[in-house]
């Protein structure tokens, strides 16, 4: 039996856990981060965390091809995506509390193993993993008046089964009238008969009440509108209050999401299934955001993102939310379009690929592919006066860009050539020899400090900043001697002046470049200054 229920709070922690079933994808990190929204506007302090069953230990050496860009927490976890949903629609700076993979848990519990900590104890799957699975979840909510839980993949998968009992276990530990088990289904539209069909909704109900859980709320997502039948359907065959069921179709922006729920009366289901005291929702500011996502823009403009992870949207996830960010403060259209860098081989193929744009971004990444055509990009920019944002190793390229277009034509990275004559970016001091391990960057919140009177001093509107970082290589200081004969400046330093952070062009437009990842501190309603300022300057 699991002994570490808190019994010292006089207002215990209310849970919301949140599940998958039918198939991935259907968008369980927007629904929590939706649900902390529309609590959160009710004045309520909200958590929320992923519990991924990978048994991977962090999502830093997951492939963003497959499963997106790895978010970064400002004290320096390498977490899944959703947990960029999360800050996004919390507006909150998450910690490493809030991401937790099996590959964690199992090597803590192997270590404990090892060191005798069991006492001669056969160590199991329950009761201890899912202990531990607990203790993650308990600490992570402590102090909050609601903790919300989302439990990656589906329901049946094969790696999950000691989530979904840690949670059910959870239940009789904090009292099942503290929590809230939402489950995400699906529901398939037929065109032929141009119906909608519930039973692979009701199927997963019936597998998550296999486990021993009973979903008190079912969010069911579809392609299109369907018709007051099919709530009355879920409800009839998998035992939920037609109060407790939103049905979610195909939304005109994701940020619409928590206002949706709140249509359906699912914040104040919610609020009375758990006897939560909270104040009448404000939802003013979120709507305002909605409307001037959803209007049309009189001015559109067109930015290249120039990549090399282009299998989906999800690679880039926190820059193209951050760019859109932007758009909507300007009152702009924007469209991105994706800049194959493999593709820019020649100056020639390059012109042709960027000339049409308003402005290009060159976002983070790693390894030698396509850094050639991101090199090539930034050298467009400084030639032809195009807007330029940089993102980490879109700094990293942009000085070596600048190099070349000034007689350098050596310069390089030693992670990209590790021979090169002219290492104008090179391996950060105690980062040689880690490039395959993960973990080990320079990860989370460091200052920066900004040159007066530069260009990234007047659109953050201050010379103090703090800002994320995931990177190994920086600039190499034996060569910021020659910044200015390159045409380029090093505005922002680490304090101690040792790490460039930034750089900026001179006589041009909007050529700014950081070391760090702005992105993973935009909001929706409150865009990151670099970006505002990117998308600013495609106006002038």
């Amino acid at each position: 039996m699991y002994k570490e229920r808190d019994k010292t709070l006089a207002k215990p922690v209310k849970y919301v856990f949140v599940t998958g079933g039918v198939l991935s994808g259907l968008g369980k990190g927007i629904t929590a981060a939706s649900i902390g929204n529309i609590l959160k506007a009710r004045g309520l302090s909200v958590n929320i965390q992923k519990l991924d069953p990978y048994i991977n230990v962090d999502a830093g050496t997951l492939n963003p091809a497959e499963h997106g860009e790895c978010f970064v927490t400002k004290d320096g976890a390498e977490t899944d995506l959703d947990l960029g949903h999360y800050e996004r629609f919390l507006n909150t700076q998450l910690t490493r509390h809030s991401s937790v993979m099996s590959g964690r848990i199992l090597r803590q519990l192997i270590d404990d193993e090892r060191a005798g900590k069991f006492l001669g104890q056969t160590v199991q799957v329950v009761p201890h993993f899912t202990n531990a699975i607990m203790d993650a979840v308990i600490t992570a909510g402590k102090g909050f008046d609601v903790h919300i839980v989302e439990i990656g993949g589906t329901v049946g998968d094969y790696e999950s089964p000691a989530f979904f009992e840690a949670i059910r276990e959870l239940g009789s530990v904090v009292g099942i009238e503290n929590c809230v088990y939402v489950q995400v289904v699906y529901l398939p539209y037929l065109s032929t008969s141009k119906e909608i069909k519930t039973k692979p909704a009701q199927n997963a109900v019936r597998d998550l009440r296999s486990m021993g859980i009973l979903p008190n709320v079912l969010v069911a997502r579809s392609e299109i509108p369907t018709n007051g039948q099919t709530r009355t359907k879920l409800s009839n065959f998998c035992g939920v209050p037609e109060a407790g069921i939103a049905i979610l179709p195909n939304a005109r922006t994701v940020y619409e999401v928590p206002l949706t729920l709140e249509d359906q009366g699912i914040g104040e289901y919610i609020v009375k299934k758990l006897k939560l005291n909270a104040k009448k929702p404000k939802h003013d500011s979120w709507k305002k955001l909605v409307d001037s996502i959803i209007a049309t823009p009189k001015k559109t403009y067109r930015v290249g993102v120039v990549a090399k992870y282009l299998d989906n949207q999800d690679t880039y996830m926190s820059v193209f939310e951050a760019l859109r960010a932007g758009s909507w403060a300007e009152g702009v259209g924007l469209e991105i379009s994706w800049v194959d860098a493999e593709s820019l081989k020649t100056k020639t193929l390059a012109t042709k690929a960027l000339k049409d744009l308003d402005g290009i971004v060159v976002p983070g990444g790693f390894g030698s592919r396509g850094i050639e055509g991101k090199i090539a990009a930034a050298q467009y920019s400084l030639t032809n006066k195009v807007p330029y944002l940089g993102l980490c190793l879109g700094m990293q390229v942009a000085v070596i860009a600048a190099a070349r277009n000034n007689g350098v034509t050596q310069a390089n990275s030693t992670e990209f050539a590790p021979n090169t004559t002219d290492p104008v970016i090179h391996t950060m001091i105690g980062q040689s020899g880690k490039e395959n391990t993960g973990g080990t960057m320079r990860l989370g919140d460091y200052p920066c400090s900004i040159e007066k009177k530069s260009a990234a001093a007047e659109i953050y509107g201050k010379t103090s900043i703090i800002e994320r970082h995931r990177h190994r290589y920086e600039a190499n200081n034996a060569y910021l001697s020659q910044y200015e004969s390159w045409g380029i400046k090093a505005v922002g330093k680490s304090p101690d002046g040792k790490l460039v952070e930034m750089i900026e062009a001179v006589k041009h437009p909007f050529f700014i470049a950081s070391q760090f990842h702005p992105e993973f501190l935009s909001r929706p309603n409150v865009p990151h200054p670099m970006f505002q300022g990117f998308i600013a300057s495609l106006k002038k």
